[in-house]
Parts: structure tokens; C-alpha cells; sequence
């Protein structure tokens, strides 16, 4: 079913409300002049009325039971922010993308960014501009987090108005306002395009935000059987949870039909509870898939999980829920303990660099086995499932938002470990995830801000920041997410990518992306072409990959000291890349440009030196 406002043409549009408690449903059209239209009760609690003389822009609310009015549920447009009326959207636009066959998934690039500090406009329009910069780099598939409106205090100027990472959304259909309107992210995405970038949108389904949140006033969309870390949980398999379910569905078409995006990145799946016979997941996907099949190009689901279970990629045949791709935290977190020895909180269940070399080789480092900071097994084996289903990251708006003060990889540790860190996330067979400015040694926190127009859920903002550090034995408070300067201090400093060693981290990035998109060893995604080796006395991890004839193995040395090592191969070898060459800012290569077998290699502190076998 679909619901809305459904701009017809001619001044005619269509009104569909789901409210199956309601006795009585009428739509307040509140410009050019106030009129109350009352809605035809159809099936299953629907309620539907065509109304003449109703143009774009028009605001409107549905009355309830003639008393109470509130917004639609599935606004697609707040101009007054999440306590006014919504707003009559027209969906003509000029696209110039017929010829778009979009962006095969094993072949991503991700480039996770926030609209608000992305740029100093915080706008769609504004990154516009910066697109070549990206294309340059080598991305070809841009992550917006979440854009569906969001509260803003807004006593305060308007540019500091609305703060908020996004996942506090509470209306999914309409775009944030501050951000710009539907037409101005229409041109984004148009954009993209045309410069060969992909388009992924982040999407909440598994809760609504505190403020602004009047979906129980139409319908059972809450189920109390459930609790997410965040409220009740959404309906997805109680009593009317098929109109539920359908309301989240209609989402995902919507952006994909009327904004042609590429592809939805689900946040964290493992929070929307559903113990009926077919998952909601599955549901979704076959409708996905089903609208990508009458469309140009594929569109994809790629769901955030910290489940490890590969059943959310799996093939309904096969008993999975048929979505295109996962993340993978435990790479992640290997990758993170080794570099800065952080083992609080989920960290106290890596560190090794075993666990580093069978995160390259079978994804899941905890498959099945006792995680101690869960206290139990945790995982199964996804070795049925191809490496290209995987996305992986040294960095994203969580695990930096996740430091107390929202420090980023360039505070913490060295600039060789910079290099080591994004060899080791591009070298991989999975689908990798850059967070903005990571390219560059962006030197701004990325701090969890928000803003609240009530004073009583502002402080329980706060008291449950200071909550989520306490695994983490933090002794200082964390910045104040309510704080508009907390804000001002995530946004990029885009200067900084033409300045030293920001300028030579940049450049290393666009040579190791270049090298993951020509060299036939890397572009092999099978997972029984890379063999992987920890080796805990040096501190090193040794991965080999190769394509027939063409072989790559590659050292990432997490030692503080110089170690040496002779590589497991019976084959001579040349060099194609060496962080500690002084070309890299390095402190000065051992490694011979040439490598005989069985010869000894000598290796810089927190480096990263990748060679090809000759045959």
C-alpha cells in the first residue's frame, strides 16, 4: 500500500494515512486556507481521500477522531521541523542519468560521510563541489548517514540549529530540512552519478527518535514484547505488524524510485526483532530485488550487524534473508587493538595478530567461540559466503564517535601507523569503508552531537552519554553532545589535504586504491585465492593473494621495533610498495627492491611493505 501525499498533477493529491484505532480520519489542509477534507476508511485501518485545489507546498496535518492533528507519519517533507505540519512534495525532476548502470557491489568503494560537517555549508549542494575531489581519490560510492528529519533547537541561529548524527529521525520519508529540500538532494545524487559515484543512504528501521515522535498516536507501530537499546521496540511480527512492515518497505522503494539511490545501509539490524516465519529482512530484500529487476541497474541492502551471522546474506534457498552485503566489525576491532593497544570495553576480545590474519581469510574472527567481553559463544562461520559480501573499516562515524572525545585515528596513533592502518583496510578482499577525511588525516573529532528542544530529555542525553563510557573506565566526562560547539568541531578542515605529510597520506590512499582497482591479484575476491599468518612474537601479519599467474604478498609489521622475516614463498620477488620509503615520509626502507627466496627482510617499525612474485 502505498502512503503519503501523492501529488497527482492539476492540484490533485492523494492522501493515504495507516490509523487502524482511529474512529474517524480527516486531512487539515492549512494553506492557501484552513479546511478539514475527511478520509474514506479503507482496508485494514487505511484511510484515503483524493482532494482537488492542492498544490506542492501546501502544509497539512490529519486530524484524528476530530480532535488532535498531527503530522503524516510518512511526511516526506517537515519545513517547520519534527513538531510542525508536512508539506506536499513534487517529485518532477530532470535527471540526467538514463545512461547510469550503477556500480557492481564487489567493486564499492565506500566513503561514509555526514551532510552537517561534510562541508562548512553542512548542505546537499555543498558537496556537490567536492565530488571531483573524491573521484580524483578514487571513491565510487559515497555513505550518507542518515537523513530523515530530525529535531533542532531553534531558538538558535539556523546554522547551528539542527545537530545530530541522524539517527534520531522520526520522520524516514522526509529529507532534512537544514540539509536542504527533496530537489536538492535529487541533484546530488544526479551528481554523483555524473562523476561515476554511487549513491548508499543510510536508513534507520529499527527505532524512532525521542522527540518529535507521535506514531503511536496512529498506530501500533511499537511492540512492548521487545526492547532495543534506544525504546521500545518497532512492530515487525505482533498483532497488525503487516502494516508495519509494509511502512518500511514503502520507505526503501521510495528513496531508491524517486532519488534513484544505489543502495540502503540498514543500521543496526540486529535490533529489529522479528521471530515470525518470514523476517522482515527477507520481506524487504525480495521487494528490493524485485523493483531492481524492472530497473537499469541493481540496487543493494547492506545491513549493519554485529550479529555474525551470515544468514542475513544468505540466499532465501539456502535459508538466509537475501540481502546483498553485511559489515564486519571484527575486522575492525583486530586491526584497531594492534594499532593502539586498546583493550577495554569490546576490545578486551582482540589484540592478536592471529586474530588479524583470520579476519582476512574468514571474515568472522568469532565464529562459534567464547568472546569473554560478551561472557559467551558468539558467531558462526561464514566461509560459505563470498569476501565481497563484507564491508570493513579502520574507521567510521561509530568507532570514532565510540572515544570519548571523538578522536580520530591521527591523534591516536603514529603516521606510520596511518599507513599500516590503510594498507592493511585497501589490501583486503573485502569491500572497504573510508570515513570522511580519513584520506587525509582529517585532525577534527567526529563527537556524538545532538539537539533537543526539551530540557528534560537533553539531560537524559547526557547522563546516558556518560552511561555508554563506563566499559570503557573512562575518568573524564565526554563532551557535551547537546553543545553546539561539539558540533563546530567536527566538521572537516578541508585545507589540510594539501598540507605535508596530510597531503602524502593522501596520496598514499590514491595509490593503494589505484592498486586495489588494476592489480588482478587484488581484484580476486575468491576466498580461496588469500592465505593469511599471524605471527605474535614479531608482531607481524603476512597475507598472500594472487590471480593465476599474478601473486602478491604483503607484511604488516604492528612491532614498535624493527623486526626481520622471510616471507613463505620459494620465489623471487620485487617491490611495488614500502611505507617507510622516505617518498611516503617514511623513516627510511631495509627492504631490498628485489627479494630472492629465502632471503631475509628487514622491516620498519608500524609498516607495511607489499611485494610481487616474479614467475
Amino acid at each position: 500500500m502505498r502512503i503519503g501525499a501523492h501529488y497527482l498533477g492539476n492540484g490533485e493529491c492523494e492522501f493515504t494515512v495507516w490509523s487502524p484505532t482511529s474512529n474517524s480520519v480527516g486531512v487539515q489542509i492549512l494553506s492557501p486556507q484552513q479546511q478539514v477534507m475527511p478520509l474514506k476508511p479503507l482496508t485494514e485501518g487505511y484511510w484515503q481521500a483524493k482532494v482537488n485545489d492542492v498544490y506542492p507546498g501546501t502544509l497539512y496535518r490529519y486530524v484524528l477522531n476530530d480532535e488532535n492533528a498531527f503530522a503524516d507519519p510518512a511526511s516526506q517533507s517537515q519545513p517547520q521541523g519534527v513538531h510542525g505540519p508536512s508539506q506536499v512534495v513534487e517529485h518532477q525532476f530532470e535527471w540526467t542519468d538514463k545512461t547510469w548502470t550503477g556500480i557492481p557491489l564487489e567493486s564499492m568503494i565506500f566513503y561514509e560521510l555526514h551532510v552537517g560537517t561534510f562541508t562548512p555549508e553542512g548542505t546537499f549542494t555543498a558537496i556537490i563541489s567536492r565530488l571531483p575531489d573524491l573521484q580524483e581519490l578514487g571513491i565510487n560510492a559515497i555513505e550518507i548517514m542518515p537523513i530523515a528529519q530530525f529535531p533542532g533547537d531553534t531558538h538558535i541561529e539556523p546554522a547551528l540549529a539542527f545537530r545530530n548524527w541522524g539517527y534520531d529521525g522520526v520522520y524516514p520519508f522526509a529529507v532534512q530540512s537544514s540539509y536542504g529540500n527533496p530537489a536538492a538532494l535529487k541533484q546530488l545524487v544526479n551528481a554523483c552519478h555524473e562523476h561515476g559515484i554511487a549513491v548508499v543512504l543510510d536508513v534507520v528501521y529499527n527505532h524512532f527518535g525521542p522527540e518529535g515522535n507521535y506514531m503511536s498516536q496512529f498506530a501500533p507501530y511499537f511492540t512492548q514484547t521487545y526492547k532495543t537499546p534506544w525504546g521500545s521496540a518497532l512492530n515487525f511480527d505482533d498483532a497488525h505488524s503487516q502494516c508495519v512492515r509494509n511502512y518500511f518497505i514503502e520507505n526503501a522503494l521510495y528513496w531508491l524510485r524517486e532519488f534513484h539511490i544505489d543502495a540502503l545501509r540498514l543500521d543496526a539490524i540486529q535490533a529489529i526483532y522479528d521471530l515470525g516465519a518470514k523476517h522482515f529482512l527477507w520481506e524487504l530484500a525480495e521487494a528490493v530485488h524485485h523493483f531492481s529487476h524492472k530497473e537499469t541497474w541493481k540496487r543493494h541492502l547492506i545491513a549493519e550487524s554485529d550479529l555474525n551471522n551470515p544468514q542475513i546474506i544468505r540466499p532465501p534457498e539456502l535459508g538466509g534473508y537475501g540481502l546483498d552485503a553485511q559489515w564486519s566489525d571484527d575486522f575492525h576491532h583486530a586491526l584497531h587493538a594492534l594499532l593502539t593497544g586498546d583493550r577495554q570495553g569490546y576490545y578486551e576480545d582482540f589484540g592478536q595478530c592471529a586474530q588479524l590474519a583470520k579476519a582476512y581469510t574468514d571474515t568472522f574472527v568469532y565464529d562459534w567461540k567464547y568472546a569473554l567481553h560478551r561472557k559467551r559463544f558468539h558467531g558462526v562461520s561464514c566461509r560459505d559466503r563470498p569476501l565481497s559480501q563484507f564491508v570493513v573499516c579502520i574507521q567510521n562515524h561509530d568507532q570514532i564517535g565510540n572515544q570519548m572525545k571523538g578522536e580520530r585515528l591521527w591523534d591516536r596513533i603514529s603516521f606510520e601507523g596511518l599507513k599500516l592502518a590503510a594498507g592493511a583496510v585497501l589490501l583486503s578482499p573485502n569491500l572497504p569503508l573510508l570515513f570522511m577525511g580519513e584520506e587525509y588525516g582529517e585532525t577534527a573529532p567526529f563527537i556524538y552531537f545532538v539537539s533537543h528542544s526539551d530540557p528534560d530529555l537533553i539531560q537524559a542525553v547526557r547522563a546516558g552519554r556518560k552511561q555508554e563510557f563506563k566499559a570503557f573506565h573512562y575518568a573524564e566526562d565526554p563532551p557535551d553532545p547537546e553543545s553546539a560547539e561539539t558540533f563546530l568541531r567536527s566538521k572537516l578542515n578541508w585545507e589540510l589535504r594539501n598540507e605535508r605529510q596530510h597531503k602524502v597520506l593522501l596520496d598514499w590512499y590514491r595509490q593503494l586504491i589505484h592498486l586495489r582497482k588494476t592489480h588482478p591479484a587484488l581484484l580476486n575476491q575468491d576466498r580461496n585465492f588469500i592465505q593469511a599468518t599471524g605471527d605474535e612474537e614479531k608482531q607481524l601479519v603476512i597475507v598472500r593473494r594472487w590471480c593465476g599467474s599474478s601473486e602478491l604478498i604483503f607484511v604488516l609489521n604492528f612491532n614498535s621495533s624493527p623486526v626481520t622475516v622471510i616471507l613463505p614463498s620459494q620465489q623471487n620477488a620485487r617491490k611495488v610498495l614500502d611505507s617507510a620509503d622516505t617518498s611516503w615520509n617514511g623513516p627510511g626502507s631495509q627492504a631490498p627492491e628485489h627479494l630472492s627466496a629465502a632471503q631475509e627482510l628487514k622491516l620498519q617499525p608500524a609498516s607495511l611493505v607489499l611485494y610481487e612474485l616474479e614467475s
